[in-house]
């Protein structure tokens, strides 16, 4: 196993394949492992990169997740691209690894050559998840296939890492309030938001939801591209994976495609 150090930590990474880099960037509570098999798809046409943020994973552990979690995860992106000397990286964000590519290509621009940010819920915290986050996760460590999830992802101590999560998403949005640092106008890759009209987490609030959101940003930053799944639940890109495959493959290699079903 591969590690390199941020604030004299082990992160976690694994690497495979060959071509242009190709990081892949997990979500809360989830690991590198979340792609795990859709990541066999991409590894004849790019260097795959896995990592497992701080806290997570097979990196090392935190006593405490910071509030402003998801650019300190794109801190952590930037110190490795850095080291490894890589430039023109594409990159797969899905859920809270979407901000963190967001994050990394806004700090960073010219380390990065194209960024997907796979089911996100926008530039500031999503009210409805954050007020009840609390309440659910501690309702999730009952669920069987929820707790098998939170195990395979994170091992035996996966209650610490979801109650780490929890606490800095609250604390979050009563900090800090926006996932950002950096204006979107100056965000300079080519970018694709990809989503499910079906998401759990925002079908209730809007069946436009990512219509919306997502068409706000692409109008912030200029330029960029949208693709919604018809069906599918979150994140997307698990729900959705051969067509995901599809449309990405295209975007990376500039290929012309429909922008929502």
């Amino acid at each position: 196993m591969s590690y390199f150090l941020f604030d004299n930590k082990k992160v976690f990474y694994n690497e495979f394949g060959m071509g242009t880099p190709l990081l892949f960037l997990h979500g809360n509570t989830a690991s590198s492992m979340m792609f795990f098999e859709i990541v066999e798809k991409y590894k004849d046409n790019f260097k795959v990169i896995l990592i497992d943020f701080l806290g997570h994973g097979k990196s090392d552990r935190l006593s405490e997740f910071p509030a402003d979690l998801w650019f300190y995860e794109a801190q952590q992106v930037i110190a490795f691209l850095k080291e490894k000397q890589y430039s023109n990286v594409n990159i797969i964000g899905s859920s809270g690894g979407a901000l963190v590519a967001i994050n990394v290509a806004l700090e960073a621009p010219q380390l990065v050559s194209k960024v997907i940010a796979d089911s996100f819920e926008g530039e500031r915290p999503l009210k409805e998840f954050t007020k009840n986050v609390k309440a659910d996760r501690e309702f999730s460590k009952h669920d069987d296939n929820v707790r098998m999830f939170y195990q395979y992802m994170q091992g035996d101590d996966w209650e610490l890492v979801v109650d780490n999560d929890t606490s800095a998403i609250i604390r979050h949005e009563k900090e800090i309030g926006k996932f950002f640092h950096s204006e979107l106008n100056d965000f300079q890759p080519d970018i694709l938001l990809t989503g499910s009209k079906q998401d759990e987490f925002v079908s209730s609030i809007s069946p436009t939801y990512f219509e919306k959101t997502y068409g706000e940003i692409i109008s912030k930053i200029g330029h960029g591209k949208m693709y919604l799944f018809g069906t599918g639940g979150h994140p997307a890109m698990l729900t959705n994976p051969d067509e995901f495959y599809k449309i990405s493959m295209e975007f990376f290699h500039a290929q012309v495609f429909e922008e929502s079903n």
